[in-house]
């Protein structure tokens, strides 16, 4: 069985399917880039105080739900007709007034429409793991959606810069026929030959450019690939 990470689907998985399959079947990962401290300073104080808030009444375009848990790890059972199961850390639950709950991934960014259909896949397997969890009882997850903040202004106050963050919410329209046929895509290609890499990886360009060096010497600056 193969572990997926939905955080996979909108980046690597897109990007390049050799880089995908050597991290998933080989545990070859490519090399990380570490998160400037400050987006992970600001993301850690936009959540925390959300756990216990109803999120409709700190602004009303969110949803009306009580934040629940947050960075909880789920993993799933093996999806049906596949070798693959679902392993990850979601960013945030909430309880509706009806028992069931709304999934939200924080971001902080620029709150574009195409994030919606960007993060589709990724936000319906942690739907898929919480409720159909590898233990225990699954949850019933009703709503999907992104919780995007993204600066817009800033004020100088008794000598503090003071952000405005405004939060905005796109719903993501949850698909679980459409997950679990793009999730078997993701089977088959696991299951077959590696496949070919991305046309525009620059990981994988990066690998060629070292290998031409350490035979021929370094190229001219111009011919540099990135």
């Amino acid at each position: 069985m193969h572990k997926l990470s939905p955080s996979d689907f909108a980046f690597l998985y897109e990007e390049c399917k050799l880089c995908y399959c050597l991290k998933v079947k080989h545990g070859i990962y490519q090399p990380s880039m570490p998160m400037p401290g400050v987006f992970s300073a600001i993301n850690t104080r936009l959540q925390t105080p959300l756990v216990g808030k109803n999120l409709h009444k700190l602004s009303g375009n969110l949803p009306d739900a009580v934040v629940d848990s947050q960075e909880g790890w789920v993993e799933s059972v093996g999806v049906p007709d596949t070798d693959v199961y679902i392993k990850g850390k979601y960013d945030l639950l909430a309880k509706k007034t009806d028992g069931t709950y709304i999934l939200v991934d924080l971001k902080i960014s620029q709150p574009h429409e195409d994030k919606i259909d960007k993060y589709k896949y990724q936000l319906g397997a942690y739907k898929f793991a919480l409720e159909n969890p590898n233990r225990g009882s699954g949850l019933i997850i009703s709503q999907i959606g992104l919780l995007i903040f993204y600066p817009e202004e800033v004020t100088f106050k008794d000598n503090t810069a003071l952000f405005s963050f405004p939060p905005s919410w796109l719903e993501v329209p949850a698909d679980d026929n459409g997950l679990l046929k793009f999730i078997k895509e993701v089977d088959e290609l696991l299951g077959g030959p590696l496949p070919s890499e991305g046309e525009h990886c620059k990981w994988c360009k990066y690998r060629h450019l070292g290998e031409e060096m350490a035979h021929t010497g370094l190229p001219e600056q111009a011919d540099l690939p990135f």
